[in-house]
C-alpha cells in the first residue's frame, strides 16, 4: 500500500486512475492543478506522485521543477508527449520516471513498483549489490559517499546530488574499478529489466558535471564503449 498524489486535470482519466489505485488498496488524494499539487505535498507525506504535464495553470514540467524545491518523493510522469528530448529534459529536472498516454493499468502499476522499490531502498540505505555498501562510509580518491546518511562529498565538499544520482554513485563506489554493464545499472538502480541507454546517458552527465568533469575528459567516470561504466580514483589521487 502506498500513498498516492494524482495530479490530472482530466476528470475521466482522473477518476479512472484513483479508482485502479484505490483497487490495489493504495491511498489515494488528487488534485487537478499545478499549486493544488504544491500544497498537497507540502502539507501531506506521500510516497509517490502522478504527475499529468498539460495542467490548466502550469506546464507540468515547470511543476515537476518546484516539486523538486520542495520535496524528493519520487515523480512518474504521465505525458502525451513522446518526444525524446523532451523526455531526456524531465528526467534531468528530476522525474523519476514516466509514461508516454495512453498506457495500460497495469503498465503503470509495475512502473509504479519499481520506483516505489528504489525508494524504499535509498530510505533503507541504499539498494541492491553487497551489503557492506550501507555499512560504511566509501571512499574513491577525494570522494567519500557514506550510503546511510545519504551524503557524498568531493574533496572535502559536499556535493548537491538527486536521489538517483546518488544511488548511481553509490553503487559505482561499491565497485571501485569494475565495470559495470548498463544492463546491471538498470537492474541494481533502476530496478528495471529492460530501459533506454539514454536514461543512465542522462545522469551519468549531470554526475560528471558535478564531479568536475566531462565525458571527454574523465576523472572518476569511465564509460568502456560498447561495454559499461566504472567509476576509480583518478591517477593523481592515488596514493
Amino acid at each position: 500500500m502506498a500513498r498516492v498524489l494524482v495530479v490530472e486535470d482530466d476528470q475521466f482519466v482522473r477518476s479512472a486512475l484513483i479508482r485502479h489505485l484505490k483497487d490495489a488498496s493504495h491511498v489515494v488524494r488528487s488534485v487537478g492543478t499545478a499549486l493544488e499539487a504544491l500544497r498537497e505535498v507540502a502539507q501531506y507525506g506521500f510516497d509517490v506522485v502522478i504527475l499529468d504535464l498539460g495542467l490548466p495553470d502550469l506546464d507540468g514540467a515547470e511543476a515537476l521543477k518546484m516539486l523538486r524545491g520542495i520535496t524528493d518523493v519520487p515523480v512518474i510522469v504521465a505525458t502525451a508527449r513522446d518526444n525524446e528530448n523532451e523526455i531526456v529534459r524531465l528526467l534531468n529536472d528530476g522525474a523519476d520516471d514516466y509514461l508516454v498516454k495512453p498506457f495500460s493499468v497495469e503498465h503503470l502499476s509495475a512502473r509504479m513498483s519499481a520506483v516505489l522499490r528504489r525508494s524504499q531502498g535509498a530510505t533503507a540505505g541504499g539498494g541492491g549489490g553487497q551489503g557492506t555498501v550501507t555499512e560504511r562510509v566509501l571512499r574513491v580518491g577525494g570522494l567519500a559517499i557514506d550510503p546511510l546518511r545519504r551524503q557524498a562529498e568531493l574533496d572535502g565538499a559536499l556535493l548537491d546530488l538527486t536521489r538517483r544520482e546518488f544511488d548511481l554513485l553509490a553503487f559505482l563506489a561499491g565497485r571501485p574499478g569494475v565495470v559495470v554493464a548498463r544492463r546491471e545499472l538498470l537492474a541494481e538502480v533502476w530496478q528495471q529489466s529492460y530501459g533506454d541507454d539514454q536514461t543512465i546517458d542522462v545522469h551519468l552527465s549531470w554526475l560528471r558535471r558535478k564531479l568536475g568533469e566531462t565525458a571527454a575528459r574523465p576523472r572518476y567516470l569511465h564509460t568502456i564503449r560498447g561495454v559499461g561504466v566504472k567509476l576509480e580514483a583518478p591517477t593523481e589521487a592515488r596514493p
